[in-house]
C-alpha cells in the first residue's frame, strides 16, 4: 500500500492548485499546435492518400489509459488481433498483435517517425515501454504495404504513433486503478503550459502491476515520460525521453489442452521442476501426462530496461516549406533468468567428463541460467515538406546504427561447484546498419483527382558472429554464427484518389515492399530445415481498391486487397527456446480479402460502429517437412497460412449522457490454424469476447474533473484461448510403424474480470 500514498497526497495538493497560474497566449497556442501537426506529415496518410488506414483520436485513446496496453487499443481497428500470454484482457505482460494475419515482426511500428521494432528480432516488445498509451497523442494504422517509413518493412501494415502534443496550458492528472488478479496502476502527469511564451515542460510517472490470470504470471512495470519544448516563430525544438523497467514472469511456454483439463486453465509450467520431497504441488505433466510432484522456481523472469531519447526540430520556411529532423538514441539492457529441469549439460557449454559419464551417457542436471543482451541504437531522420495549392511533396531519409551483444551465464548447476561456473556458455554479437531515401508526391491533376507516387530505396547491412545458445551436432558444440548480408530494396508505390462528390472517395493503389529476414530466421533454421542455406528476402506486391463515404453523422468504407508474396516467411507454428516464432520461406503465397467499416451517430448520445474482414490466406504447393525429416516430406498443395482467420469483426456501441458514458465492445475472431498443413488437431478455436466500459465524470467550472470508471472484461464469461503454437513430428522409435505426433500449446484467457479507476484532472 505504500506506493499509493504519494498519489493520495498529490490528489490532496491538486485541490490547492490554481489552473489559471499559467495563462497561455491564444495566437502562440494555435501556431504551436500547427507546428506539432506537421511533424508527422511525411509518414501519415491523409484523406487524399490512396491507402487503407484507420485513425485513433486522442479522445479514443484517453478511454483506454487506465490499465490497458497499446495492443488492446489497436485491436479496435479493422483486421487487427491482440494476444496476451498472462491471460488478462487488459493486455499487461507479454502482449502482441497481428494484422491481416501477419505477426508483429512484419508490422512496422514508429513513434514520431522513429522505428520502434527491434532491429534484430523485428518485434515490438510493448512491455519494454510501459504505459506508452498514456503518452500517445494520435495513432494511425495503415494496412497493407502502407507508405514509406523508417525501420523494417511493413508486410501486414504499419502503426504510426505520435507523442501527445505539448500543452499550452498548465494541467495535470493523477490516476489510481485496481482490479482482478491484483492488477493495479498508479500514474501522475504534469504539464507546465507555456512559460515565457516559448517554453513548456511535460512529465509522467507510472507504475503497473498484476499477478496475471495464469499461475505465476506476474508483471511489474515502471515507466516515465519527459518532454521539454521550445517554440519561437516558425521554429519548434522538442526533447523527449521515455521508457521504463519491466519485470515479467516467463509465461511463453503455454500449456497443452490436456494439461489445462487436468490441472485447470491457469496452469503454467514455467519454472517447474520435479522433486522427490518438499514438493508444493502435484500436477499432470508430460506426453502422455503423468502425475508429478513439483516445485517452482520463484525468479523465472524476464527483466529489461529501455530508455528512448529523441530530439526533434521543426522549422517552417515561409508558407510552403517545413523542415524536420529527429536525432534518436535507444539504450536497452536486459536478461531473463530461467530454471531448466533435467537439462543436458553438453547443451550448456560442458564438455568431456563433465557432460558424459563413463558409459558415454549424457549427464543431465537441474540448472538456473541467464540469457543477457545489451543494445544501442542511434540515428537520424530528416525530411522536407513542400505544400502548394494542388501539389504536395515530401522527401528525406534516415540512417541508424545498431549493436547488441548476446551472451549466457549459468547461476547454478545441480551437483557442480560454483567455482566451475565462470565464463559464458555462448557469446555472439550483432551489428546492423539501416538507411533509406524516399520521395513522395501528391498532385491534384484535376478537381478531386489526386495522383500519388512514393519511391523508397532502403539499404540494410546485417552482421552476426560468435556462438549461439543452440547446440550443433555438426560441430559437437554450441552453434557457430557467421552472418554477413547486405540488402538493397527499391520499394515503389503509386495510386490515385478520386473524390467525385464531397462525401465520396474512391482510391486504388499498387505497392512493392521488401524485407530482410530476422535474427531467428538466420540462426534457428536448423530446428526445421534440412539444409544450412540462409533464408531468402521477402517481396510483396500489394493491390488495394477502396471506397469511403463520409457524412456528418454516418460514414462507411470498403477496401479490397490482394497481397501477392514471393518467398514470404510464414510461421511454421513452432517457436524457439526464447519464444520467437520460427518462419520458413514459401515460394508463392497470397492474402486477399475485403475490409468493411461503418459508423453511425444515431443521436447526440449514441454512436454505433462496426468493422469486419473476410479473407483468404493461402500458400501454394506447401511442402510439409514434418520437423525437417526428408523421409516424411509431403507436398500438400494449397493450404491456409497459419494464424490467419478467414473472418473477424468488431462492434462498438458508445453511449454518452451528461457525465455518464458506456462503451460496449465486441470482437469475434474465426478459427486459426497453428501450422500451415491445416491440421485440425492444431487450431485456435473461434471466439467472441465482449468488454464493457462504464464511467461517470464530475466536472467543475474550471478544467478540474474527477472520473470514476470500471471496465468489465470478457463480459459474457467466455472460455477461449487467444494464442498458441504447435508442431508435428514422426515417432519412429516407439513401434514398428511410424506415428505422427501433434503437439499444441495454448494461452488461456481469463473469465469475467474487471478493472476500476479514479482519475483527477486539474
Amino acid at each position: 500500500m505504500k506506493r499509493f500514498f504519494p498519489f493520495v497526497m498529490l490528489l490532496a495538493l491538486c485541490a490547492g492548485v490554481d489552473p489559471r497560474a499559467a495563462e497561455p497566449q491564444s495566437a502562440d497556442s494555435l501556431r504551436m499546435y500547427r507546428m506539432q501537426e506537421v511533424e508527422v506529415t511525411a509518414t501519415r496518410a491523409t484523406r487524399s492518400t490512396p491507402v487503407a488506414f484507420s485513425d485513433l483520436s486522442r479522445d479514443e485513446i484517453a478511454r483506454n489509459l487506465y490499465g490497458e496496453d497499446l495492443p488492446s487499443l489497436l485491436a479496435l481497428t479493422p483486421s487487427m488481433i491482440a494476444t496476451n500470454e498472462t491471460g488478462i484482457g487488459i493486455g499487461i505482460g507479454g502482449t502482441s498483435i497481428r494484422l491481416r494475419g501477419t505477426d508483429a515482426t512484419r508490422i512496422n511500428v514508429t513513434i514520431n517517425g522513429v522505428a520502434m521494432n527491434n532491429p534484430d528480432s523485428h518485434a515490438m516488445y510493448w512491455y519494454d515501454t510501459p504505459d506508452l498509451v498514456s503518452s500517445v497523442g494520435t495513432v494511425q494504422v495503415q494496412r497493407g504495404a502502407g507508405l514509406s517509413t523508417n525501420g523494417t518493412g511493413a508486410f501486414g501494415g504499419a502503426v504510426n504513433m505520435t507523442t501527445d502534443a505539448l500543452s499550452t496550458e498548465f494541467r495535470g492528472s493523477a490516476s489510481l486503478s485496481y482490479g482482478s488478479y491484483n492488477t493495479n496502476k498508479q500514474a501522475v502527469h504534469l504539464s507546465s503550459g507555456l512559460l515565457g511564451g516559448h517554453w513548456t515542460l511535460d512529465a509522467r510517472l507510472t507504475h503497473i502491476g498484476s499477478d496475471g490470470y495464469v499461475e505465476r504470471g506476474g508483471t511489474e512495470l515502471a515507466s516515465y515520460m519527459f518532454q521539454a519544448g521550445y517554440y519561437g516563430g516558425g521554429t519548434m525544438l522538442k526533447f523527449l525521453s521515455f521508457g521504463g523497467k519491466a519485470r515479467t514472469a516467463l509465461t511463453y511456454t503455454g500449456a497443452t489442452k490436456e494439461e489445462m483439463r487436468l490441472n485447470g486453465r491457469r496452469f503454467n509450467p514455467g519454472g517447474m521442476y520435479t522433486v522427490s520431497n518438499g514438493w508444493s504441488q502435484r500436477v499432470w505433466h508430460g506426453d502422455p501426462p503423468e502425475w508429478k510432484e513439483v516445485a517452482y522456481y520463484d525468479d523465472n523472469t524476464d527483466n529489461y530496461l529501455q530508455i528512448n531519447n529523441q530530439l526533434i526540430l521543426s522549422q517552417r520556411i515561409g508558407d510552403r516549406w517545413t523542415l524536420n529532423a529527429t536525432a534518436f538514441y535507444t539504450y536497452g539492457d536486459g536478461f531473463y533468468r530461467q530454471y531448466k529441469d533435467d537439462a543436458k549439460l553438453f547443451e550448456h557449454g560442458f564438455t568431456g567428463d563433465a557432460a558424459f559419464d563413463a558409459n558415454g551417457k549424457t549427464i543431465k542436471r537441474d540448472l538456473i541460467r541467464e540469457k543477457l543482451m545489451r543494445n544501442h541504437l542511434g540515428g537520424l531522420n530528416a525530411s522536407a515538406l513542400y505544400s502548394a495549392d494542388r501539389f504536395d511533396l515530401a522527401f528525406g531519409g534516415s540512417y541508424s546504427y545498431y549493436t547488441c551483444p548476446h551472451w549466457g551465464e549459468l547461476d547454478w548447476v545441480e551437483g557442480v561447484d560454483a567455482s566451475q561456473l565462470g565464463g559464458r556458455w555462448y557469446d555472439n554479437d550483432v551489428e546492423k546498419q539501416d538507411a533509406n531515401l524516399f520521395v513522395k508526391a501528391d498532385w491534384e491533376a484535376a478537381r478531386g483527382l489526386h495522383l500519388y507516387a512514393d519511391l523508397q530505396y532502403r539499404y540494410v547491412h546485417y552482421r552476426a558472429w560468435g556462438v549461439n545458445d543452440n547446440y550443433s551436432e555438426k560441430v559437437a558444440g554450441m552453434q557457430p554464427i557467421d552472418v554477413d548480408e547486405t540488402y538493397g530494396f527499391f520499394n515503389p508505390r503509386v495510386g490515385l484518389n478520386w473524390q467525385p462528390a464531397e462525401r465520396h472517395t474512391l482510391y486504388a493503389s499498387f505497392a512493392v515492399a521488401q524485407k530482410e529476414p530476422t535474427r531467428s530466421d538466420f540462426t534457428d533454421r536448423y530446428l526445421f530445415a534440412a539444409d544450412d542455406a540462409y533464408p531468402s528476402r521477402e517481396r510483396l506486391y500489394d493491390y488495394e481498391v477502396g471506397y469511403r463515404y463520409e457524412a456528418p453523422r454516418f460514414s462507411a468504407g470498403v477496401n479490397l486487397y490482394y497481397m501477392v508474396y514471393r518467398d514470404q516467411l510464414v510461421p511454421t507454428g513452432m517457436v524457439n527456446d526464447g519464444s520467437d516464432v520460427l518462419n520458413v520461406n514459401v515460394p508463392d503465397s497470397y492474402r486477399r480479402g475485403v475490409e468493411l467499416s461503418a459508423s453511425w451517430r444515431v443521436a447526440k448520445w449514441f454512436t454505433a460502429s462496426a468493422n469486419a474482414t473476410f479473407s483468404q490466406n493461402r500458400i501454394e504447393n506447401y511442402v510439409d517437412l514434418l520437423a525437417a525429416s526428408p523421409t516424411f516430406e509431403q507436398n500438400l498443395g494449397t493450404r491456409t497460412i497459419a494464424y490467419s482467420p478467414s473472418a473477424m469483426g468488431s462492434l462498438f456501441l458508445d453511449f454518452h449522457v451528461g457525465g455518464f458514458e458506456a462503451v460496449f465492445r465486441t470482437q469475434a475472431v474465426g478459427r486459426q490454424y497453428l501450422t500451415n498443413d491445416e491440421n485440425e488437431a492444431l487450431t485456435l478455436g473461434r471466439y467472441c469476447v465482449t468488454n464493457l466500459d462504464l464511467a461517470y465524470t464530475l466536472r467543475r467550472r474550471t478544467s478540474r474533473s474527477v472520473r470514476f470508471g470500471v471496465t468489465l472484461y470478457n463480459l459474457f464469461d467466455q472460455t477461449y484461448c487467444s494464442n498458441g503454437y504447435g508442431y508435428s513430428y514422426m515417432d519412429t522409435w516407439s513401434g514398428a510403424t511410424p506415428q505422427r505426433i501433434d503437439m499444441g500449446y495454448y494461452f488461456a484467457q481469463a473469465p469475467l474480470h474487471l478493472l476500476a479507476n479514479v482519475t483527477v484532472n486539474f
